[in-house]
């Protein structure tokens, strides 16, 4: 069968955007020749929409476009994913996917497996199917899976399901086996999802079609990268990787292919980069502002919004204090020269000696220590939100995991802002992508050397908040610091299990009470882009108050 993939970028709530998507992209594909077309899940109302569903006319409004959509359709099928309404028992909607033929009544399929761990929430919303049945399309039986429905039990964090769609569908004798997923990106995952629907083909020998999501909505990134494996669970079709893409596969085809996946800094600046661009332009904003410190941090920041939004729509500023080295700023100048972007030097010196006289007389006797260090932050974030305010630009905050970790970080200073760029990039993967940048992505970009100054890298990180102030004077060597963090925040190991791997126990257990006691700053942090297989925020709910300690 001739199957058209889709791949489209829905914007949560822009139902009849959406809608204009599906259309544009059901038209090209059969005028190609498909004969049945996918859609992602969900693809009508944009996936997640959370409590969207709630309001009073977004379930019958994305159910009218259905109708539209159903009135659209010429010769090929259409798959579309959308919300039911659950007319029985239970919770009110259900995750569905709609097959559309002309002249022929809407057949419906509702997702059987709802997850609920990590970013997923949909029992919160959906109740699953009480049945599962292949349909016919021109004279082959599909088995149609919504995302979850196709993760086999070897993939998943745990058995979780007692039914096997997938098997319940070819025992009734479906031919081929189709999937609309919006399954968000994190390292490494585009590669486990071929494995998985390539084994599950191998075991079932059928062709599988599996057609993903691709764009940014809000803190979460759908990579695309939809695939077709034949009955031998041999690739025969891989979609683009983080840009929308069509294609219409033979699901008889024998000729395979080799599974691309990028090197990881790539694949991960990518990632980012897309994540950054439609929270932009889904969100209405058109510019952004950057404080550059100098460090790799605002560095990679500043060429991911380059990349993501163009050079013309960035501004990066600068803005020294007395501990701040020359070479800092220097390399804060330089990085702008090299993308193109507007560079503005605003000195904080003179606010910081105005702000710390206010405190003469009440800090009398007492010494200078973090209470000063964090003034300087705090004054450039109130800098930052003054452009920001008065010529509309959005704040990109330039934080690393590592340092949201431990709280190595300023509430109100420079965790303020409007999206937290690499808030899920470990430091030690920050300098990783800076150094892609300089290789790769410059070649990539048409530039002769590097375009993030190798003394930015080469350099020992600082806050430069006092003098000869270094990272590692308060913190263990970040090569330390993110394999514990791993270990801690990604695998949930206790400290005990930690130590046991041959990390130092005192640093395990600094670093375990760090984690412990910032979950009050993190709370108060800007958005950040996930791209980990745990991040901060979203997937990992911890509660502030609360003394448990391993």
């Amino acid at each position: 069968m001739k199957i058209g993939f889709a791949q489209i970028n829905p914007t949560v709530g822009d139902l009849r955007g959406n809608c204009e998507l599906i259309i544009g992209a059901y038209e090209r594909l059969a005028a190609v020749g498909a004969e049945l077309i996918l859609s992602p899940e969900l693809a009508v109302t944009g996936y997640p929409p959370q409590d969207l569903v709630f309001k009073s006319r977004f379930v019958p409004e994305n159910l009218a476009i259905l109708e539209k959509l159903h009135s659209l359709v010429g010769e090929a099928a259409l798959l579309v994913g959308f919300v039911d309404r659950n007319e029985g028992r239970g919770k009110p909607f259900h995750n569905a996917a709609a097959l559309l033929e002309r002249g022929k009544p809407l057949r419906k399929a509702h997702k059987s497996l709802l997850p609920t761990y990590d970013v997923f929430d949909e029992d919160r919303y959906f109740e699953p199917a009480s049945r599962v049945e292949p349909f016919e399309v021109h004279g082959k039986k599909i088995g149609v899976t919504i995302c979850e429905d196709i993760w086999t039990e070897h993939y998943l964090p745990r058995p979780l399901y007692d039914i096997e769609p997938v098997r319940g569908l070819i025992e009734q004798g479906a031919e081929i086996i189709v999937n609309l997923s919006s399954s968000p990106f994190t390292l490494h995952k585009p590669a486990i999802r071929y494995e998985m629907v390539a084994g599950s083909a191998r075991t079932h020998r059928r062709p599988i079609c599996y057609c993903n999501v691709v764009g940014g909505n809000d803190q979460l990134v759908f990579d695309g990268n939809s695939i077709a494996v034949n009955s031998a669970g041999n690739l025969i079709a891989q979609l683009a990787a983080f840009r929308e893409d069509e294609k219409v596969v033979d699901t008889d085809s024998t000729a395979a292919i080799e599974f691309h996946q990028g090197k990881t800094p790539e694949v991960l600046f990518d990632a980012l980069s897309l994540g950054v661009r439609d929270y932009f332009r889904k969100c209405n904003f058109h510019s952004a502002v950057v404080g550059l410190s100098g460090g790799v941090d605002s560095a990679v920041t500043a060429v991911i919004a380059v990349d993501a939004l163009g050079p013309r729509n960035v501004t990066g500023v600068s803005m020294p204090s007395p501990y701040s080295s020359r070479g800092s700023i220097d390399d804060a100048r330089a990085l702008a020269r090299n993308l193109g972007i507007k560079f503005l030097e605003i000195p904080i010196a003179d606010a910081f000696a105005a702000f710390k006289s206010q405190f003469k007389e009440i800090f009398k006797g007492l010494p200078e220590n973090e209470t000063e260090e964090n003034m300087q932050p705090r004054l450039r974030a109130m800098t930052l939100m003054a452009l920001s305010n008065k010529f509309g630009h959005l704040l990109l905050t330039t934080g690393n995991k590592s340092e949201l970790a431990v709280g190595y970080c300023t509430i109100y200073g420079d965790m303020a802002g409007g999206l937290a760029v690499i808030s899920d990039v470990p430091k030690t993967m920050v300098y990783e992508v800076a150094r892609w940048i300089n290789s790769d992505y410059s070649s990539r970009s048409g530039r002769k050397g590097g375009l993030i100054p190798r003394s930015t890298i080469d350099k020992p990180p600082s806050a430069e908040l006092k003098l000869n102030q270094k990272d590692q004077d308060t913190l263990p060597p970040y090569e330390i610091l993110d394999q514990i963090l791993h270990l801690y925040v990604e695998e949930n190991l206790s400290a005990r299990d930690i130590i046991a791997h041959g990390f130092d126990e005192n640093t395990v257990r600094w670093v375990q009470r760090r984690v412990d006691l910032n979950e009050y700053k993190r709370e108060q942090a800007a958005p950040g882009l996930k791209v980990t297989s745990r991040a901060f925020g979203l997937g990992r709910k911890m509660p502030i108050a609360q003394k448990y300690v391993d």
